[in-house]
């Protein structure tokens, strides 16, 4: 694709970053087959190739508007369309440069303001999601429905197996997952320490940043990503072999790290080497001997979601179903299962018409084929799908720690 860059912003390094990425685009449209939006809405302007569109336009120079804000705020950055393109368009970096732009010239309504503002404030912090939490459920009886299926009911994390001093990773405890899914991380640390390697969380570690870079906040969530680091280095100093991070939305940004800091002089290389030893727990698993574990699956039927932030932000599509069967368990087909959720971290919250309606087709999907329970592999699309069905849903690391 050809274009013609302002200089005010062809000057920037992110105004370079954009070009390359628009030049990549060929304008094929083989994107808008596997967005989900564009399914949804049919409107080329709330598909991958209308958005690279609006964006191009305003880095052209052309003034954007609040119709073009509304049609990048409907995208769920689920990164199908980066699966599909033949021709490798790195989509989610040019939309977070795109949103960045336009909200920094498109005034917002009070009300978009002051949620998005919240959510910034509230949800990377354990300790006020937290309290956010409990006050949720000691008024859930009072709610109305929508807010009441909201409310998580309390998982208890159960015990944490002290270290043993054999192979060691650490785990980002993270900030809605720590608060709404505790059990998440120490099942991990349960079933990593029968097969001898010793899970332990540095405290100082919170957010993976994802939560406030994505609603704009960008210099907010590169803090967050610095402090994590400063967190973890003394223990990767010290032998530690991994970053184990069980929710796959907080993985892929972590594993963005490098690119995302690249030009911090006193962060670039800590970065990177933090985003190298970042690793899904399906990464783990899929190569350790898991005889230990038995077959806790006995046989009952699963169906498994794959998360966006899985299959489209780190590759790691159909690797969690061969360990599944390897311990007794019986995945379900799942129609559409490149389709998103619509968790999508925050989306739920900032767009909730258009998320309610990806959540009932991909509940549908997921309870075709008649499983006991639903698995999946990120906090967000856990709480969101199990507030609209009476199916159990879990992580899928839940499932390895029954035996």
């Amino acid at each position: 694709m050809q274009t013609e860059i302002i200089p005010e912003f062809l000057q920037t390094p992110e105004g370079q970053e954009a070009d390359a990425i628009l030049r990549a685009c060929v304008h094929c449209g083989f994107c808008t087959a596997t967005c989900p939006t564009y399914q949804l809405l049919g409107d080329e302007l709330d598909g991958p190739r209308g958005r690279i569109y609006q964006i191009k336009q305003v880095l052209e120079g052309r003034t954007p508007t609040r119709t073009t804000q509304i049609h990048l705020d409907r995208c769920l950055t689920c990164r199908s369309c980066e699966t599909t393109c033949p021709s490798g368009v790195r989509y989610a970096r040019l939309a977070d440069i795109g949103r960045d732009l336009v909200e920094s010239r498109v005034d917002r309504p009070l009300g978009e303001k002051l949620l998005r503002r919240a959510l910034v404030k509230l949800v990377p912090y354990p300790s006020r999601f937290g309290a956010l939490m409990r006050l949720g459920r000691l008024a859930k009886p009072l709610l109305p429905t929508a807010l009441k299926a909201k409310v998580p009911t309390p998982r208890p994390a159960g015990a944490w197996p002290a270290p043993a001093g054999r192979r060691r990773m650490l785990a980002l405890a993270g900030c809605v997952q720590s608060v709404a899914t505790p059990a998440t991380n120490a099942a991990a640390a349960r079933v990593l320490s029968r097969l001898g390697i010793d899970l332990i969380e540095a405290p100082a570690a919170g957010c993976c940043g994802a939560a406030a870079y994505h609603l704009n906040a960008q210099a907010e969530g590169l803090a967050a990503m610095r402090r994590n680091i400063d967190a973890w280095w003394p223990r990767i100093q010290s032998g530690a072999e991994a970053i184990l991070i069980n929710a796959s939305g907080c993985g892929a940004m972590v594993k963005e790290y490098g690119e995302l800091l690249h030009r911090d002089p006193h962060y670039a290389d800590k970065a990177a080497q933090v985003a190298a030893l970042a690793r899904d727990p399906v990464e783990i698993f899929a190569e350790l001997d898991l005889e230990p574990l038995g077959q806790p699956g006995r046989g009952r039927k699963v169906a498994f979601h794959t998360p966006c932030t899985l299959q489209h932000g780190q590759g790691l599509n159909d690797l969690v179903e061969p360990i599944l069967t390897r311990l007794g368990f019986v995945p379900t087909p799942v129609p559409e299962a490149h389709l998103c959720c619509g968790s999508a971290g925050t989306y739920s919250l900032t767009q909730p018409a258009l998320s309610s309606q990806l959540r009932d087709r991909k509940i549908a999907a997921l309870e075709a084929g008649g499983p006991d329970i639903i698995a999946t592999a990120n906090v967000g699309c856990q709480l969101h799908l199990e507030a609209a069905t009476h199916t159990p849903v879990v992580h899928w690391l839940e499932l390895l720690d029954e035996g």
